[in-house]
């Protein structure tokens, strides 16, 4: 009688060792709340999503204000951490920042190293070119001849999107992305595979100049979400951010004022 009470002691003590063991470690959510700062990753060069003005080093863009209304959802001050596309993941392991934010593609090498929340957008690539050559450019094989000049930005899923398409055209990569549309309206470049949002944005900004090829009907498929640290509190906290922005319109108001 004595052995058996012993064995149900020790058998409930060791299925409650998990529980507490799990209780004893707080969660990235907690940890955010209790510094009172949430750290967002931002390379600050994708128009409508982040841009850094360097003179006054402030971020602007869509994903800037979805940044700030997750920070007052949180009751914390946003603390935006500059990176850049080709160091983003490196900085992501580094723990550099909780979230990174601005224009973040999912895909299965991110996923390996942290969690994504609920999808914000679907979209996929799409060329822009000068307008006067749209009609060049409108399948991979049309863009994938001798002489033609594609441009791409460095570390991201632009360049391995063109590099794993492309074998005849020529690939330049340009480090600055803010401006790197200025040079297929000048000239130096026939076109640029991108993100449909971004075609539509830039063709706004050079209107007349630069048009978007087919936004509607991408070359692949791809989403954009919010890139977490793994922590399943913080996941669930912005998923649940998400849903309840875009039932209430918040999400809409911030999308009509970068994108439409």
């Amino acid at each position: 009688m004595i052995v058996r009470l012993w064995t149900a002691l020790a058998v409930a003590l060791l299925l409650n060792v998990p529980a507490q063991a799990q209780q004893a470690v707080p969660s990235r959510l907690d940890e955010i709340v209790n510094r009172g700062t949430l750290r967002i990753g931002m390379t600050g060069d994708y128009k409508p999503f982040t841009y850094l003005d360097k003179t006054t080093q402030q971020f602007s863009g869509f994903d800037v204000d979805m940044a700030q209304a997750l920070g007052k959802a949180l009751g914390v001050k946003v603390e935006f951490v500059p990176t850049a596309w080709p160091k983003l993941m490196k900085d992501f392991e580094a723990d550099q920042f909780d979230i990174a934010m601005g224009g973040v593609s999912v895909t299965l090498d991110r996923q390996k190293k942290g969690l994504f929340s609920t999808p914000i957008m679907r979209e996929g690539k799409t060329p822009i070119a000068r307008c006067s050559d749209v009609g060049k450019y409108q399948t991979l094989p049309d863009i994938d001849k001798k002489g033609t000049r594609i441009i791409v930005n460095p570390g991201g899923t632009n360049e391995r999107f063109a590099r794993a398409n492309i074998r005849d055209a020529e690939i330049t990569v340009f480090a600055d992305n803010t401006v790197i549309f200025d040079e297929i309206a000048k000239g130096n470049a026939d076109l640029m595979m991108t993100d449909a949002s971004e075609t539509r944005y830039q063709q706004k900004q050079h209107a007349g100049v630069l048009c978007a090829v087919h936004p509607e009907k991408p070359f692949d498929f791809s989403e954009k979400a919010y890139w977490l640290q793994r922590d399943m509190a913080l996941k669930a906290f912005v998923d649940q951010w998400l849903h309840i922005s875009m039932e209430d319109g918040s999400y809409k108001k911030i999308y009509a004022a970068w994108f439409d």
